[in-house]
């Protein structure tokens, strides 16, 4: 029995080449994107960059207490931790697609991809 067609080479390296711009892309987007994440009802919000770096924070006065600094503290958290999920889902949205396209090529170990 013979073997079934080879793959072209070159079709395979100018497909890998494609997916790998579009990785690097998709990931210059999510630098460039903004999310926020709020807590409190809003009384603290932070903003990160769709790849997760915390670029902005606003405290709205009524949170502040000087006697209760851990309830500040905890908003805070909160907000950072709601702006890095929202982060994460764009990140999903924005990559999924892309990484599910390699199927079982993983990667094949080339540079700048990520897997």
């Amino acid at each position: 029995m013979a073997p079934g067609p080879q793959p072209n080479m070159q079709q395979l390296l100018k497909q890998a080449q494609k997916m790998q711009q579009q990785l690097m892309d998709a990931q210059a987007e999510l630098a460039d994107a903004r999310v926020d994440g709020s807590a409190g009802g809003g009384l603290v919000t932070a903003t990160v960059t769709g790849s997760g770096e915390l670029v902005g924070l606003v405290i709205d006065p009524k949170a502040v207490d000087p006697d209760d600094t851990e309830t500040l503290a905890d908003l805070v958290l909160a907000a950072v931790r709601d702006a890095a999920g929202n982060a994460a889902q764009m990140q999903e949205q924005k990559m999924g697609p892309l990484t599910q396209g390699l199927g079982g090529l993983g990667g094949g170990g080339l540079p700048g991809l990520p897997f």
